[in-house]
């Protein structure tokens, strides 16, 4: 009979903690680790296996399995092609299969989009070409992870609009046609993007008889983590294998969802506790304190109207937060530093301290992370949405690679090269930097100008230090222009960086922040050739512009693991709140930015899709009302600020701006919240 146990419970309770301790206790047992599979819904939430199967004191053998549905599909996709190519009506089913990440399923999207905007089918709605086309290929993404057709996907939009103003189903359709266009286009090719490989996996692969033989004899033991996070599929996966399974330990976070506009269902997920034997609620937390479990348990009942009264305040909530109103959004900032200067300087360890706003933009981000340097504390952030070239070390490297091609014909403007330079040169100011680009750059003009040919008193004011720095830079991209198109893109990045931009004297030699932008724009690009060129080509001239093209046009990075290590460094975090809660990591302080503001309550607009309409449990005909939203954003709200608050061990700072950046008042619902629970207990205090 199978033993199987359901796990469920909020944020810090040890589920994660237990399932180590059970694999360790199944190997002990004498079961085999080849035969176990860790299932985790995004390869971050897998880190604390790692970390535990890499430990000294683990029990040694083969490496145990912890992945995600979609890199399982990938496997044995890799492994299976040419026994479902045929099934699948692939037009070549002889032609290997190319993985797309979301940089090359937005390349080859790209064509399809521009040409549809041309027609002005998408004059009515707001959107950039590169939205229009990250939509169209998250409408295929819903489809795939709640195993509708695209003809369902575009019915239940239409549906939901209801009756509303009538530009928007045309819309719909033409987001769903470019959706269509897209997959037979990779099925003529066998491009295979997230969307076809779970399709391929779910529908064909599964029902592959060998397959399932192979996975019977490979995994008879699963954990499954974070189940919260999963996509509705990954129920049907796990039924799928449940019957050849010996044991299952199934984890579930009853306080989270936070991947919900990605596809993920709780709901759904929540019902394989009905497959197990047994269901363990736990609520005592290990991790975090009385008071902190207090304000989180405030921060449910007021939000969450169901929960009313219902959860325990084993302690005053107050004792958790400190709150500062302030009337303008720098003094906000300063009050952020200082606090986290004496918090550092009391002892605590930076990298013990979290910085999270709903929305993190440039310039709030680049003026914290230059006043907590300026105070010598160490700081590293993440925003995984943000297009490769948002990065301002991204854009010097970009900057620098059209100087290198001047025949591309893209002359960037001078102020792009002034900010260049004085990012790749330690030893240029803004002023200074300015004042060299308008002298050696000129946009009519295929090369840089030398130092040497610069009136005296210009280079003085440049300084000869500089200007030594500059002609070893200007001297590496003359001596690149010898061998141009005999290197492909990531091969030029990475020696430009590690020739020239890494050197002592250059801007990134330790900036490690700017290293890890490099290096994830190395990895683009490589991924980028690997997909596209796989056996490579005579000229790489014309494969580097259009890598530069499509990073020019501002296409999302894919998930880089490396970027989601730096929690290894000892520093200050900063980052938007939802990556931080999928970090699952827990720090002793958190401090919350602009807690009036409205992002932390409002989702992202996308009037080419809709997370919840496309959910396949969501009624079909269902018209999407603004009760609904106010309903959904609400509940949203408060999986967020909980799921941050259960995170925390020691102190939440809640820093107040009355005037937003833009300078408008800032009265949003959080705030509301947070004045609500202060209130209520100063009362208390006050009546006792």
């Amino acid at each position: 009979m199978l033993r199987s146990l359901f796990i469920e419970g909020p944020a810090g309770v040890g589920k994660t903690t237990y399932a180590i301790e059970y694999i360790r206790d199944l190997l002990a047992q004498g079961v085999r680790p080849e035969q176990m599979l860790v299932l985790v819904p995004q390869r971050t939430l897998g880190q604390p296996y790692h970390a535990a199967f890499s430990d000294a004191a683990w029990p040694g053998g083969a490496t145990i399995d912890v992945v995600t549905l979609g890199g399982l599909a990938r496997r044995g996709l890799e492994t299976y092609w040419p026994a479902i190519a045929g099934k699948a009506d692939f037009a070549q089913p002889d032609l290997e299969p190319q993985f797309l990440t979301i940089e090359t399923a937005q390349y080859y999207m790209a064509g399809l989009v521009n040409a549809a905007v041309k027609t002005g089918v998408f004059d009515s709605v707001s959107l950039t070409p590169n939205r229009i086309m990250n939509q169209a290929l998250d409408n295929l993404s819903k489809a795939a992870v709640n195993q509708l057709e695209l003809d369902e996907i575009e019915y239940r939009l239409i549906a939901a609009w209801g009756n509303r103003h009538s530009n928007r189903p045309p819309v719909y359709r033409a987001a769903i046609d470019l959706a269509r266009q897209f997959r037979a286009h990779c099925v003529q090719y066998s491009l295979l993007d997230f969307s076809l490989q779970t399709d391929l996996f779910m529908q064909f692969l599964l029902q592959e008889r060998r397959y399932r033989s192979h996975f019977r004899k490979t995994y008879r033991h699963l954990v499954a983590d974070n189940l919260d996070e999963s996509y509705p599929i990954v129920a049907d996966f796990i039924t799928w294998a449940w019957d050849d399974l010996d044991t299952a330990l199934l984890l579930f976070d009853t306080d989270g969802g936070y991947r919900v506009f990605l596809g993920a269902d709780p709901t759904e997920m929540r019902t394989l506790a009905d497959r197990c034997d047994e269901v363990e609620r736990r609520e005592e937390s290990v991790a975090v304190p009385p008071s902190l479990v207090a304000l989180a348990n405030e921060l449910h009942m007021t939000l969450d109207r169901e929960q009313r009264g219902s959860l325990a305040v084993p302690a005053n909530p107050r004792d958790a937060f400190e709150y500062a109103s302030h009337k303008f959004y720098p003094q906000m900032i300063n009050w952020v530093v200082d606090g986290i200067a004496e918090l550092v300087d009391s002892g605590v360890s930076p990298r013990e301290i979290v910085v999270l706003a709903p929305f993190l933009g440039d310039s709030l981000r680049f003026v914290l992370m230059a006043q907590l340097k300026e105070r010598g504390i160490a700081v590293v952030s993440h925003r995984p949405s943000r297009a490769v070239r948002d990065e301002p070390a991204a854009r010097a490297v970009l900057v620098l690679m059209a100087l290198a091609h001047p025949d591309w014909g893209f002359r960037p403007p001078v102020t792009d090269v002034a900010d260049a330079l004085q990012q790749v040169i330690t030893d240029l100011d803004p002023v200074r930097a300015w004042l060299l680009a308008q002298i050696v750059y000129h946009p009519g003009r295929d090369e840089l100008g030398t130092f040497d040919a610069i009136q005296p008193t210009a280079q003085e004011r440049i300084t000869f230090r500089a200007g030594d720095k500059y002609e070893r830079l200007r001297g590496w991209l003359v001596d690149y222009a010898q061998e141009a198109g005999s290197i492909p893109p990531d091969h030029f990045i990475s020696r430009l960086f590690g020739e020239v931009l890494s050197q002592p004297g250059f801007g990134f030699h330790t900036n490690l922040d700017s290293g890890r932008v490099v290096a994830e724009l190395v990895e683009s690009a490589r991924k980028f050739r690997q997909t596209l060129y796989p056996d490579g080509v005579e000229d790489w001239y014309p494969v580097l512009q259009d890598y530069f093209s499509l990073v020019q046009e501002g296409v999302l990075a894919a998930l880089y693991v490396s970027s989601w290590r730096d929690e290894d460094a000892n520093a200050v975090f900063l980052a938007p709140a939802h990556t931080f809660l999928m970090r699952n990591r827990w720090v002793d302080y958190q401090f919350w930015l602009d807690g009036g503001s409205n992002y932390w309550w409002e989702r992202l607009e996308q009037p080419l899709t809709h997370p919840y309409v496309v959910n396949r449990n969501y009624p079909r005909s269902q018209v999407w009302t603004d009760e609904l939203e106010y309903t959904n954003r609400r509940a949203a709200m408060c999986r967020l600020v909980v799921g941050l608050t259960r995170r925390c061990r020691q102190k939440v700072y809640f820093a107040i701006s009355n005037l937003g950046e833009q300078g408008f008042e800032q009265r949003g619902p959080l705030l509301q919240v947070i004045q609500d629970i202060v209130q209520r207990y100063t009362e208390r205090e006050v009546e006792a």
